[in-house]
């Protein structure tokens, strides 16, 4: 099964936080916060907006010697929909879809939290366990120690994504 695109919802949310940006505006995002935890290079966002364009979900305007973009209703409604869609195991998409929610009121803000808590609990669980199967006892630590190490980092990541997910939710 072919992987979703998921550079429209990111080129939406964008535009959608900003109002209004033009294609080299949109390129600096990915170079500042949104570089962070998701890339688009500029030979990607381009030929993007312009099948958003053709689609309806984005029109372009002329201003100041710039083309800038914004969003229609139609790529409003695309985008709420992404952002409704359930959560996988991909923690940059729960980033993005955080990034875009703009008021702390947002009902859909607690329903991601609680979603993505569910899903790490589940890798947290997964992970003791493999701990539990894999390292039965200190000669079996020290044979496969940095395996050892990645392993009771993973868990100690997802324990710590556990407490930070709990202390936001409302």
């Amino acid at each position: 099964m072919p992987k979703k695109r998921i550079l429209p919802y990111v080129l939406l949310g964008l535009i959608n936080n900003k109002g209004k940006l033009s294609g080299y505006q949109i390129s600096q995002e990915f170079r500042n916060e949104v570089g962070d935890f998701w890339h688009a290079s500029h030979s990607q966002i381009y030929p993007e907006l312009a099948r958003m364009k053709d689609d309806g979900w984005v029109v372009d305007h002329d201003e100041d010697k710039s083309t800038l973009y914004t969003v229609t209703v139609e790529g409003h409604k695309i985008l709420r929909n992404w952002m409704q869609e359930p959560l996988t195991d991909n923690e940059e998409i729960f980033s993005l879809k955080l990034y875009f929610i703009k008021d702390q009121s947002d009902p859909l803000l607690n329903d991601l939290i609680q979603q993505e808590l569910k899903l790490r609990q589940n890798k947290h669980d997964y992970l003791k366990g493999r701990l539990k199967e894999v390292f039965t006892d200190d000669v079996t630590i020290q044979n496969n120690y940095g395996h050892y190490l990645i392993l009771t980092r993973a868990i100690e990541r997802e324990g710590n994504h556990i407490q930070w997910l709990k202390s936001k939710i409302n």
